[in-house]
Formats: structure tokens, C-alpha cells, sequence
């Protein structure tokens, strides 16, 4: 049989010619940084006043200033943008921050307000800022950032204006309905720019909308804009239960500055008992986090000591002692009051690293910002009762607004006997400041009267005082005490916190 052949169909010549070059592969576009997200939502008006111009001059003259906002601002703006966009607010708001406190996680005023939104202490209160000895939330960036934007909201529709609403943040709503009322009367324009308001306040709307205006012109003004990703750069991990930091640190393979800075609420060793029981953590680090925490009994979550009572011991003194709260010890110790008996045991949380491992921890950042050399003499003084940062500034001829920075405070924060203040001043100390307080300044006598129910261990414990002390004060033998009985305490100002 004879095999047929398919005709072979000819092979078309490749012109060698072409160059492989020529095909060219369409461009990727870039993709968006955070700011362009940002300066496509901007809603508010931005004239170029006078007051706007000095605010916008003065930014253009520190190029160095933006470049570090943008820095500290970088964990937390793809966040901010997001809460601002769910409620389908002025993206500038944004920027409030820049204004507030330059992103400063740790930022604390001269009127004592906290935190990168710079809450006073009642405001952030009224809008759900828990704040205590582990916890100030006027600091945590994502429970701060939603109060901001509910107060703001709040301005809003109370004032019905931006303007107004943003000049009510910095200076209160009251101020502002009342300038507005004074203009009313004298026939006076009514917008914000017209308005008689504290001078900070006067320039402080100026302030965000010179900023939102660079940021919008930066190009062409050679600003540098930090190629910020429009990415999540932040994540926030329930943990369940307090945890040492140190220990969530490691866990997370994170620095404790890292975890502190991104976690600016916590003032302790380790996070708030009553909660908030969440932390945050970088975006790449919240796998290596969950899966650590997944494989730790909620125990090992802190460390414990078993403490042994000493006669005249009391849960606060031993609370104090331990860097805790005698809530915490009645908890964990299942106790229903505060009587304790002498060689009973009780299990104590206790840090599990050195003091200055807790880098940004309260008393840390105190130190620090207390042993910064300064021009003049380092003088410690130990707060007496009755004094005053204006008394004690007069006494060394310093200004009361230096001595509160110098000591991490506001001008109106109330001092306690027995604080330790610095001063740095070229007058020389007077005896009672340079040496420790003694025990003539720091006791002072109380009369108590015994109420219906009251125990010896009770009232030990509520002034901070041994029970043994009581009863030789009082010339007491046994434990049995009356109602309308009076006693008498010394007590230490130093430990009436």
C-alpha cells in the first residue's frame, strides 16, 4: 500500500528585522499613596486669608517639621483615613493631628491634654476615654481617633459648621456660641474669621487649612510627600486577658519603644486588668502574634509571685510594693474585703523584666525627661504639703510653666506631698530640698472616728498603715474596736495618693 502525503503547508518567514524591543509592555500604574486618598476627599473651604498665609509661610520655612509629622503619622494615617471615610468626613480632618500634636503619640499640653487628638481629661471622659493608673485612652490611638471623630461630629451638628465645629474643638462649643451671640448683638459678620475667640483658637483653623493646602500643592511647592502605601500598616489583636508587655514584645518579635509607640495608652508594666484587652502591632507582625498567643495558657500571661503576709502588712502597702492595684490582689486572691492574716499566702502579678526594659512606661519617660541636662543646677525637691508649682517656682526664681515641663506636668496638674520634682535653676537649693523629706515633714496626725462595721484591718489598710501601729497609737490590746470611737493616726502624706 502506498502511504499519501499530506501537502506540507509553507512556513511563514519571520522578518528578522523587527525588533524585540519595539513591543512594549503597558505601564502599571503607581499605586496610590495614602495622601492622594487624602486630597481626594477634602471638602472645606481654604481661602488664602492673612491669618492662612502666616500659618501656610511658616511650614513652607520648615520643610524638616512635615518630613517628621509624616514620619510619626505613618502607623496610624491609613487607619485615621479609614474611620474619616466610613462617616464621609472632610478628609482634611486628617490633618488635625498635624495641629493637635504634630503625631506625637506621647503629646501632653500645658493644658492637660493627651494623646495625638489631645483630649483634656474631662472631655475624653465624656466621650468613653477610660483613663487610670494602667491606662490613659486619651493615648490609644484607635479608641481616641473614634472619640475625636464623635466629638467632632458632635460640633458639627450643634454649630452647623466646620469652621465653627473645628474652632469649638480647640476652644470649646460654649466660646463659640458665645462669639457668635456678641456679633449678633453688634450687627457684626457671622463667619468664623470675624469671630472675637482666644487667640490659639483664632489661629488654630488657619493652622489645618495651611497644612491641607501644602499637602494639596506639594508638588509644585517642593514638598516632599513620603511615599505612604494606601495600606492597612496596623493591626489590632485581641489578647484576651491583661499581658506583660515584655513578654507580648517578644512574643510579637517587636522592640518594647515599637510596642510602646504603637500602644502609647498603657502606662504600666503591662495592659489594664478591666481592659481594653487589644494591642496593636504591625501589619506583618500579627501573624507570628496570634499564633504565639494561641499556643500560651491565659496564666502565662504574667508572671506570678507567691507572697507571704507579714504581721501589720496591708493590701495596699504590698500593692505598692508590687507596682500593682489592691484591686488586682483581691481578684486574683478571690478576697471579698481587704482583711488579710499574717503567714497567709497571696499570688501577686509581677513584671517579668527590669524596670527599664518598660522604655516608654510612665515613670520611665519621667526619668528620662527629669535627668535631661539643662542650663542651671539639677535640684530635686520633695513636694510638702500645701505647696504649689507657683509657690515653688517663686522660691526658685524659675518660671512655674519650666518647672511643670521640666517635670512632665501640665501648669494646672495638682502636685502630692512627698512628689519628687526637679529644678534646674542657678539658685542654690534650700535644706529641705536637697535632702530627703523627714519624718517630721512627712507624718501628720488624724483623728478618725470608728464607723458601724469598720475593723482595725480595714482602717490600716485604708490609710496605708500597719496594724500594729494603730493599736499602740491608741493603746488598743485586742482587735475589738466601737462605733463613734475615735482614734488616732499618723499618717504618711507620701502614701495619700
Amino acid at each position: 500500500a502506498q502511504i499519501r502525503q499530506l501537502p506540507v503547508e509553507p512556513v511563514e518567514q519571520v522578518n528578522q528585522d523587527v525588533s524585540l524591543t519595539a513591543i512594549e509592555t503597558p505601564a502599571l500604574p503607581e499605586p496610590q499613596t495614602v495622601w492622594q486618598r487624602m486630597l481626594s476627599g477634602y471638602q472645606l473651604d481654604k481661602p488664602m486669608n492673612s491669618r492662612v498665609k502666616a500659618e501656610y509661610d511658616w511650614y513652607l520655612k520648615h520643610p524638616e517639621y512635615l518630613r517628621r509629622v509624616q514620619q510619626r503619622a505613618e502607623p496610624f494615617i491609613h487607619h485615621i483615613l479609614n474611620e474619616i471615610e466610613q462617616r464621609q468626613l472632610p478628609t482634611e480632618l486628617a490633618l488635625l493631628p498635624v495641629v493637635e500634636s504634630a503625631f506625637q503619640p506621647f503629646a501632653y499640653s500645658h493644658g492637660r491634654a493627651a494623646g495625638l487628638w489631645q483630649f483634656i481629661p474631662s472631655t475624653g471622659k465624656y466621650y468613653g476615654l477610660k483613663q487610670n493608673w494602667w491606662y490613659d485612652g486619651r493615648r490609644d490611638v484607635i479608641a481616641a481617633t473614634a472619640a475625636a471623630l464623635d466629638y467632632l461630629q458632635s460640633l458639627n451638628k450643634q454649630l452647623g459648621h466646620w469652621e465653627y465645629a473645628l474652632a469649638g474643638y480647640n476652644a470649646g462649643a460654649g466660646n463659640v456660641r458665645r462669639a457668635i451671640r456678641k456679633n449678633k448683638k453688634r450687627n457684626l459678620p457671622l463667619d468664623y474669621w470675624h469671630l472675637d475667640l482666644p487667640r490659639e483658637t483664632e489661629g488654630y483653623v488657619p493652622r489645618l487649612i495651611a497644612i491641607s493646602l501644602i499637602f494639596r500643592d506639594a508638588e509644585k511647592l517642593g514638598i516632599e510627600l513620603l511615599p505612604i502605601a494606601d495600606s492597612p500598616r496596623i493591626a489590632v489583636v485581641d489578647v484576651g486577658s491583661q499581658i506583660d508587655l515584655a513578654k507580648a514584645a517578644q512574643m510579637a518579635d517587636m522592640q518594647m519603644d515599637e510596642l510602646y509607640h504603637l500602644n502609647p495608652a498603657f502606662n504600666r508594666w503591662a495592659t489594664d486588668p478591666d481592659g481594653p484587652h487589644r494591642l496593636v502591632v504591625p501589619i506583618e507582625k500579627a501573624d507570628i502574634f496570634k499564633t504565639a498567643l494561641a499556643g500560651l495558657k491565659p496564666a502565662d500571661m504574667l508572671q506570678w509571685q507567691r507572697y507571704k503576709i507579714k504581721a501589720g502588712d496591708s493590701l495596699s502597702v504590698i500593692a505598692r510594693q508590687h507596682q500593682t492595684t489592691t484591686a488586682i490582689i483581691k481578684d486574683v486572691n478571690n478576697l471579698k474585703n481587704n482583711r488579710i492574716r499574717a503567714g497567709k499566702y497571696l499570688l501577686i502579678p509581677v513584671s517579668s523584666a527590669d524596670a527599664k526594659v518598660y522604655s516608654q512606661s510612665v515613670s520611665q519617660r519621667l526619668a528620662r525627661k527629669q535627668n535631661t541636662k539643662r542650663k542651671g543646677n539639677r535640684v530635686s525637691y520633695n513636694v510638702q504639703p500645701g505647696d504649689n508649682l507657683w509657690d515653688i517656682s517663686r522660691q526658685f526664681k524659675v518660671s512655674y510653666k519650666q518647672l511643670a515641663k521640666w517635670n512632665g506636668m501640665a501648669p494646672g496638674d495638682t502636685l502630692r506631698p512627698g512628689q519628687k520634682l526637679v529644678v534646674w535653676t542657678d539658685k542654690k537649693s534650700p535644706t529641705v530640698a536637697s535632702s530627703p523629706i523627714n519624718i517630721n515633714q512627712r507624718m501628720s496626725k488624724i483623728r478618725y472616728t470608728i464607723k458601724r462595721g469598720d475593723s482595725l484591718y480595714e482602717i490600716a489598710d485604708k490609710f496605708n498603715v500597719s496594724v500594729a501601729d494603730l493599736k499602740s497609737w491608741n493603746g488598743i490590746n485586742g482587735s475589738m474596736i466601737k462605733p463613734g470611737q475615735k482614734l488616732m493616726l499618723q499618717v504618711d502624706v507620701t502614701e495619700q495618693l
